[in-house]
């Protein structure tokens, strides 16, 4: 019979007041037990919306199937058809707007927890399974990926899958993306990513780190080197600032620079030489998940005080609700409807304060959201030693500009076709951030899996290579 009840199962988690002075994971995921009452909820409902609302199309009731029956391994299997990434995604996708929205056990209570079974899934196989996974047969055809991330490494399994000499080429000197310097360890380990990508490595997967593509080679010399296909993953590096005054002071960081120093550069690791600001009082400006994830670490690092600076209402917040919710609990506070006008400074450089102004809600914009409009008379002053701005990012410049026929938009991403992901160079495709600028690791893992198929189809002729 199935488990009828309207509450997911509980995913244990450190107590607030423990985990916001440590980087150990939040979350401490489900025992087998746990694991196998929660997928009696699912009731394998005959149209499965869940699947539709994957980006990747993992077959979600055939898994929970298997991991009611206590057929842990297989289910790995199950999920890996289709996401070679699983303990990242159970981690860091955000189900709840996607395969668990329209879930049917979501109509009458909460839905299953998808993604808390997905990440039981894949840790259980990581402890319990050492089997080496079998490269396939070569096909005699290589392609090449540009950037490591959620977007690079899906590309790459899929391709290699196919039997294709894949390699990755990574501007840093680790692999992986913004799975390593963007999102903390608390959320996403990194021991965890490291075991997702040396199963890339067993599938075959070339990865070579420090390769500024567009310095080291171009695009055209990848072909030169008998590349027959490119991905471009490059992700969107690129901070954006507010452009107020004061932006220039020391301890102003763009979000990207600091959780860079902080997840990649291991700044809060003593036993790393790593220069971070030792902040006393921190404001983080912006509202998404990248701000909630500067905020906390701010805190861990031993901030008395981390504000969340954001101009419209929580209601209007882009972060997931989980997210918002973890960083109430460990202390971080809210000023909603704020907007910074100005940075004020020391004699020696350094940030002392923010001025802010409150701010109203007027009539939607072209997003949807309602436009947030300044009160007049109503600016204060915040006491703050520390700024990062965390107000979205874009892609980096370098590729397009040392690549002659690729097609941009107004914001640097690059043009793609639909169905293909193929940019206005034939041969090269693109997916992520790099085309729709900063979004979701899954959304990124979607689009290099129609960007393989795509890649797949052109250098065996499906697609024309002067279509």
């Amino acid at each position: 019979m199935p488990n009828m009840s309207k509450t997911k199962v509980p995913m244990p988690v450190q107590e607030p007041d423990v985990r916001n002075r440590n980087f150990s994971e939040v979350a401490l995921g489900y025992t087998e037990d746990m694991a196998v009452e929660e997928a009696e909820r699912c009731i394998n409902c005959k149209h499965k919306p869940c699947v539709a609302g994957c980006p990747v199309n993992v077959a979600i009731p055939e898994f929970i199937a298997l991991v009611h029956e206590r057929k842990f391994e297989e289910a790995y299997y199950k999920i890996l058809e289709t996401n070679a990434l699983p303990a990242v995604c159970g981690r860091v996708c955000p189900q709840e707007s996607q395969c668990e929205q329209v879930c049917v056990r979501g109509k009458l209570g909460e839905p299953v927890g998808i993604g808390h079974l997905e990440r039981f899934v894949a840790d259980w196989y990581m402890k319990n399974v050492h089997k080496l996974i079998k490269p396939a047969a070569p096909n005699g055809h290589k392609a090449a990926v540009v950037g490591s991330g959620p977007a690079g490494l899906i590309c790459a399994a899929d391709l290699a899958k196919l039997g294709y000499d894949v390699t990755v080429f990574e501007a840093f000197h680790a692999t992986g993306g913004v799975l390593v310097y963007g999102i903390p360890e608390f959320r996403l380990p990194k021991n965890i990513v490291n075991h997702e990508i040396d199963n890339l490595r067993e599938l075959g997967v070339k990865l070579k780190t420090n390769m500024i593509i567009g310095r080291a080679f171009t695009i055209d010399e990848l072909f030169e080197q008998g590349y027959e296909a490119v991905f471009i993953g490059t992700g969107a590096g690129l901070p954006s600032f507010m452009n107020i005054p004061g932006e220039n002071f020391n301890a102003v960081y763009s979000a990207n620079e600091y959780l860079t120093r902080v997840n990649l550069m291991r700044s809060y690791d003593e036993t790393y030489d790593t220069p971070i600001m030792k902040s006393r009082a921190v404001a983080v400006i912006g509202g998404g998940n990248v701000a909630m994830d500067a905020a906390r670490c701010a805190k861990r690092l031993g901030a008395e005080t981390v504000y969340i600076v954001y101009r419209r209402s929580e209601v209007e917040m882009p972060a997931r609700i989980e997210e918002v919710h973890h960083a109430k609990e460990e202390g971080i506070i809210f000023k909603t409807l704020t907007n910074p006008v100005r940075i004020t400074g020391n004699e020696r450089g350094y940030v002392n304060g923010m001025e802010c102004v409150e701010m109203e809600l007027g009539e939607p914009d072209a997003s949807g959201r309602r436009r947030p409009v300044e009160k007049k008379g109503s600016e204060f002053m915040m006491d703050v030693d520390t700024v990062i701005v965390a107000i979205g990012t874009s892609p980096n410049p370098l590729i397009r500009t040392t690549t002659p026929g690729l097609e941009t938009n107004k914001y640097g991403g690059l043009v793609v076709e639909d169905t293909t992901n193929m940019t206005s160079r034939k041969g090269v495709f693109a997916g992520g951030d790099a085309v729709t600028g900063a979004a979701t690791v899954i959304l990124a893992m979607g689009a290099g899996k129609k960007a393989a198929k795509a890649m797949d189809e052109y250098i065996r002729g499906v697609i024309p290579a002067d279509s």
